[in-house]
């Protein structure tokens, strides 16, 4: 990565307590490290192209168990490709059964 600016920002105490919980756990290695991937997908919001629209989508586990499965079958090359898939298949159905 290279060396860009340096930002001051103020956070709660609630938030700095489960960002040190990630790290503590593994997921993440440093504080720096969570707030960047956080303001770079905030951002993609923002700046996608103009024929993409992105969505947050909360699934329970066993359906993203069930998507980790298909890919490593080989069924997709990724969640998102998977929950693109079963998006187009499904308003496809939908948008045949009213005609």
């Amino acid at each position: 990565m290279t060396v860009g600016e340096r930002v001051t920002i103020r956070i709660s105490e609630e938030q700095l307590r489960l960002i040190q919980d990630m790290i503590d756990s593994g997921r993440s290695e440093s504080i720096s490290d969570v707030i960047r991937a956080a303001l770079e997908e905030y951002l993609s919001k923002f700046y996608s192209p103009e024929n993409v629209r992105k969505l947050t989508v909360d699934l329970p586990k066993g359906s993203v168990m069930e998507l980790e499965s298909l890919i490593k079958d080989g069924n997709a090359v990724s969640i998102d490709d998977a929950i693109r898939d079963a998006v187009r298949e499904y308003t496809r159905e939908r948008t045949r059964s009213k005609l």
